[in-house]
């Protein structure tokens, strides 16, 4: 961070006369005059919203709407203050800040209406001999003279709450003329880079108490006129060479028609061009410019050089961040840009995968695994393309990937092979799935009731060096009747792209194509989440931190899906000797980062010393399986492995904890305070013990003498899974086809209403329960 000063207001009039005498010092050599016309100006703009981190030099616009109160008298504290704390933490991090705010004129208005009524209440006291006052009126303040009274109030408190941060700020009052006399906008860049070089942070604005009224269509050729504080922050932007300037309003961003009204849609990126088809409202409750003179100036900046973001400073849940937020890359606001990206935007892809899915949902059930067929066939037809691309994936990911996650990514022949025997088992079951009755109900005479199963809607499904998870949950999509977006990660680009189009390639023979997207676009996950007006339900598939993530990035959109898989094998006291190896073996050896693989191994206290309890120690290290010991079992060694930080760890490798206990019951509250509800094994030859840890252990998968191994949809018989869910919601353990249903009433009367059922009607309720009829899939 640069020297700190004190933070005496800076008047224009003064820094003009300290520059005329820096000039004789050939400063003007070390900065010099930015031309401006845009097309001179420093280079292109940011292509894309995860470019803006690197923005050095940044202008934020506060319009009148974010500084001042509802009541357009007074400013509005709170968000000024948080303003001023975004402004201060990026400044801090050496970025190079400045600021064009509107308020002046409020500030004044607030000041003089209270001198106004002070004056009257002591003129009517002195004069009226009454009691009490006569109601007073206030006159219309001319708005030139509210800001000559406002504008040192308003600097006043910037300075205070910028010293909070150990920053100091410096005023800079502007009008039109100050950027069309050249001396002046010489005189005017060298003091900015000067105060930036100080690093102190210039607050710009109009000086509103002499400006004159703005002419219509004044700008001069390739000039834009500062007629405001939009054009005004456009104009300094380009001046000053700005990476980044963010125009903050009362509006979330630039909408495709006036924000309110019926079909009005958010637009995420705005090209040069596109303002053809946008129809602009009016303009804001306070200030001068309406979204059409923002965004006039931001594609002037843009032009210039300079990207450019509108958003919404007012709004309470975001506007402690907004600035922070958009600095970093989030999807805030409109994001203005000269680069239109190859294919259509996440939004796009989500509308095309809604319209997609309920032409997918109104095809035959005969249709819909003729294309889940194809997919499988597809599979093993094009298996060396697949490999190849796959090939590619893993050489990139080579040294970069830990050696779980590469096991991962890679696809083999078997492993294709499998994916197709999966698949045609979901074309099976797909024969009963969107449109099942599930109840029928004689509400009355000639009135039934039915309820059948639908889609959910559009699936966002997110997963990590997972590509064989395309496939199948493509064709759980398509066998439900979803529409899909799938979001990979990009160490699997190459293989993720060959599977989608093969996917695309199955959908196309039904004409259902843009049912199942694949999101190429540098959205980041959590920008994604958000998109709750276009998405239903999200699927992570991934790492542990990656739900956690996610789980707390949707805003308004279920996730269904864990968290962690710590899967839990409890050794009965009664356990045989020959299953007991081969289960723990199975559990924890034979795909370790898998997510129902063996974590945390309990024994009965009993089995300690015993052959049992050697020969599990035995097989455990021969297959090379790190051993940690829990609290107890380490009590119970002289020299034991290393203790366990955490028995709450999911160790995704060849690593186990071994812990000791006392009983059944022992077993299952340990799995209750340390377990995630994901799968959990009793291996014992007592039935009596078995069913009581299969009746009381509270997780989505509790299983008596069989690995853990087994909880997965294809060896459910399912066909395959979306994941595996540990949510108390309707869907718990693997996800197949059913737990993406949802259901629908349909109810088919004849001129039927309520009040015919009233006290005095003429008929009565029969609620008579009616057979489900069975579809003849053969």
């Amino acid at each position: 961070m640069g020297p700190v000063h004190s933070c005496a207001q800076i008047s224009y009039v003064l820094l003009m006369a300290m520059w005329e005498v820096w000039c004789t010092c050939s400063f003007l050599e070390q900065h010099p005059l930015y031309h401006s016309t845009p097309q001179s100006c420093h280079g292109k703009p940011f292509a894309h919203r995860s470019e803006l981190k690197h923005a050095k030099r940044i202008v934020v616009k506060l319009g009148s709407a974010v500084v001042t109160r509802g009541d357009e008298c007074g400013l509005a504290l709170g968000r000024l203050a948080s303003i001023v704390e975004q402004v201060s933490v990026l400044q801090n991090q050496g970025r190079e800040m400045m600021l064009v705010t509107s308020g002046a004129v409020a500030f004044g208005k607030q000041r003089l209406r209270h001198e106004i009524l002070l004056s009257q209440s002591v003129r009517q006291a002195l004069h009226s001999g009454q009691n009490h006052l006569k109601e007073m009126a206030i006159p219309v303040l001319e708005a030139r003279a509210c800001a000559a009274a406002g504008q040192s109030g308003l600097m006043a408190l910037y300075e205070a709450m910028f010293t909070q941060y150990s920053i100091c700020a410096a005023q800079i009052l502007v009008t039109n003329l100050d950027f069309h006399d050249e001396q002046k906008r010489r005189n005017l860049n060298g003091t900015l880079h000067e105060l930036l070089r100080m690093n102190i942070v210039p607050i710009v604005n109009t000086n509103d108490a002499v400006v004159p009224p703005a002419e219509p269509n004044s700008d001069l050729q390739g000039v834009i006129s500062v007629k405001d504080n939009d054009s005004l922050a456009a104009r300094l932007a380009v001046e000053m060479k700005t990476d980044l300037l963010i125009v903050l309003s009362d509006v979330e961003g630039l909408f495709d028609s006036p924000p309110g009204s019926d079909d009005a849609k958010l637009i995420d990126i705005f090209y040069p061009g596109d303002q053809q088809s946008v129809t602009f409202g009016t303009k804001s409750r306070v200030g001068l410019g309406g979204m059409e003179a923002k965004v006039k100036a931001a594609l002037w900046a843009l032009q210039g050089g300079t990207s450019v973001v509108i958003a919404n400073g007012t709004h309470p849940k975001v506007s402690g961040h907004v600035i922070t937020d958009i600095v970093e890359g989030k999807k805030v606001g409109t994001f203005f840009s000269e680069v239109k990206p190859a294919g259509p935007t996440v939004e796009q892809q989500g509308e095309m995968a809604r319209s997609g899915g309920r032409m997918l949902a109104t095809l035959e059930p005969e249709q819909r695994a003729e294309i889940i067929n194809h997919l499988a066939d597809l599979l093993t037809d094009q298996r060396e393309e697949i490999l190849l691309a796959n090939k590619k994936d893993l050489e990139e990911a080579e040294g970069r990937l830990a050696s779980p996650l590469l096991k991962r990514l890679s696809l083999s022949t078997s492993k294709l092979n499998s994916l197709a025997i999966g698949l045609r088992q979901i074309a099976a079951s797909s024969q009963e799935s969107v449109g099942r009755v599930l109840r029928r109900t004689r509400i009355a005479k000639n009135l039934e009731l039915e309820q059948v199963t639908v889609p959910i809607g559009v699936l966002l499904v997110i997963f990590e060096s997972r590509p064989d998870c395309l496939p199948q949950v493509a064709a759980l999509a398509i066998a439900s009747g979803n529409g899909l977006l799938l979001k990979g990660g990009k160490e699997a680009a190459h293989s993720n792209r060959i599977l989608h189009l093969l996917t695309q390639e199955a959908l196309s023979i039904h004409g259902v194509k843009e049912a199942i997207q694949l999101v190429n676009t540098r959205e980041e996950v959590e920008d994604l989440c958000r998109l709750d007006k276009i998405i239903d339900l999200i699927i992570p598939r991934g790492s542990s931190q990656l739900v956690r993530d996610i789980q707390k990035a949707a805003k308004g959109i279920p996730v269904m899906g864990h968290s962690e898989g710590i899967c839990h094998m409890y050794v009965d006291s009664e356990a045989s000797v020959d299953k007991v190896t081969r289960l723990v073996r199975d559990s924890k050896c034979e795909y370790p980062a898998a997510c129902n693989a063996l974590e945390t191994l309990l024994i009965h206290r009993d089995l300690l010393r015993t052959p049992l309890f050697d020969q599990i120690i035995d097989m455990l290290r021969v297959e090379q399986v790190k051993i940690h010991a829990g609290p107890k079992f380490a009590s119970y060694l002289t020299f034991s492995p290393s203790e366990v930080k955490s028995l709450r760890t999911e160790y995704g490798d060849l690593e186990v904890c071994i812990e000791v206990v006392d009983s059944v019951q022992e077993a299952i509250d340990h799995i209750h305070k340390y377990g995630s509800s994901h799968t959990d094994v009793i291996v014992t030859e007592n039935e009596k013990t078995a069913e009581f840890f299969l009746q009381h252990v509270d997780s989505a998968c509790v299983f008596w003498n069989a690995s853990t191994r087994f909880s997965d949809g294809y060896r459910f018989g399912l066909g395959a899974e979306v994941g595996i869910s540990t949510s108390r919601i309707h869907a718990r353990g693997p996800v197949g086809l059913e737990g993406l249903l949802t259901t629908k009433w349909l109810l088919r009367g004849q001129d039927h209403v309520v009040s015919d059922f009233s006290e005095h009607g003429t008929l009565k309720y029969l609620h008579e329960n009616l057979p489900v009829p069975q579809r003849n899939f053969s």
